[in-house]
């Protein structure tokens, strides 16, 4: 397998120091986060939803696009993805993406997901994804650019098999999923190899991180936290297991939230843990 980035997990990198530490550090691949950068967040510290260094503005005009891809390609790491935050319906935008990622030489996007909060009956967020990824799949196709669904929750995709019945009667090599387990520990959970087998083909990408439900006392109530992968509820060597056992040797991407170590050890320290794991299973 090969290992990636998704950068929203480097906030104070800015993107060349970023792409140079990726070769250091042993890996292959880079996914962008794609964001319009809040005005009021310009002098906050960095962070990963706020001011994120790491960031690349879908407005980016083209010769700032092809000085990205030129010293990207110059550093052997491949760019897999451009990941913004689209909305469901907002075909201008998701256009605009399709687009950015073709110059940058990208393979995917990540494609917007209705919300679910109970306001809007399932069947209807259903339904309105579906017309979404009936017209995504027709840019994706003119531009040669793969769209994934994101298994994550607070949204009508929160499981494989929910990701499962939005994409299934679309064409695999233009529709897919990104399997992320660490996500599913909000909501979502199932039998790992199971969701996988389900998936086949759509299974497009994975994304690596941990999460854990703890008490709070204050609140007298269970939430769910980041934590490392070692401390997480998602048993990883379980999961690549599973990803063996379905064929999977596509892209792992980490995606670590838990701040336990600064940005760059996290990058040294997850790719060990996960390579380590790697061994054990294909030994």
């Amino acid at each position: 397998m090969k290992f990636s980035v998704f950068t929203v997990m480097t906030p104070d990198l800015k993107p060349k120091a970023l792409v140079s530490a990726l070769k250091e550090f042993g890996y292959d691949g880079v996914e962008w986060r794609c964001q319009v950068p809040p005005d009021n967040v310009q002098q906050d510290p960095p962070s990963f939803w706020g001011n994120n260094l790491a960031t690349l503005s879908p407005y980016s005009v083209d010769e700032q696009l092809e000085d990205i891809r030129t010293w990207t390609t110059r550093e052997g790491i491949e760019t897999l993805s451009v990941t913004p935050y689209l909305t469901c319906g907002d075909l201008d935008e998701t256009e605009r993406v399709l687009r950015m990622a073709r110059k940058l030489g990208a393979s995917m996007i990540r494609l917007g997901v209705p919300r679910y909060d109970r306001s809007v009956h399932y069947t209807d967020l259903y339904e309105k994804a579906v017309r979404y990824l009936s017209e995504c799949e027709q840019l994706c196709k003119h531009y040669g650019v793969k769209g994934l669904v994101e298994t994550h929750h607070d949204t009508i995709a929160p499981s494989a098999s929910l990701a499962y019945r939005l994409v299934k009667s679309f064409d695999p090599h233009y529709i897919g999923v990104l399997y992320d387990p660490g996500n599913m520990v909000h909501e979502g959970y199932e039998n790992y190899r199971m969701g996988l087998e389900l998936l086949g083909p759509y299974l497009a990408h994975v994304h690596a991180k941990n999460a854990a439900w703890k008490h709070n006392e204050s609140r007298q109530s269970w939430e769910v936290v980041w934590t490392s992968f070692s401390d997480g509820t998602v048993d990883w060597k379980r999961v690549l297991k599973d990803l063996k056992a379905v064929g999977y040797d596509g892209f792992i991407g980490m995606e670590d939230f838990s701040q336990t170590y600064p940005t760059k050890e996290a990058l040294i320290k997850d790719i060990a843990y996960v390579k380590g794991l790697l061994e054990e299973v294909y030994e």
